[in-house]
């Protein structure tokens, strides 16, 4: 059974934002906001069914939304 991929929204060390997958060593998108890196990592986690993590600035974790079939679904409905 092959892992999940979470896509994670993280501060690019040159500046901007990037996309980045779990495990993966580079970044896999680079973008001058956060708002276009949000929209990126939002259209593949469609496609691939997996989860996308948004960070802040200072790395901590600030929201995350679930493209695909979640077996254990949160109680709260912020959408």
């Amino acid at each position: 059974m092959s892992k999940k991929r979470d896509i994670h929204v993280v501060p690019h060390k040159d500046g901007g934002w990037a996309t980045k997958k779990e495990g993966a060593s580079r970044a896999g998108s680079r973008h001058g906001t956060q708002k276009d890196a949000i929209d990126q990592a939002k259209g593949q986690a469609k496609r691939e069914k997996v989860e996308v993590v948004i960070h802040r600035p200072n790395g901590q974790i600030r929201d995350s939304d679930s493209y695909g079939p979640d077996p254990h679904p949160p109680k709260d409905r912020k959408h």
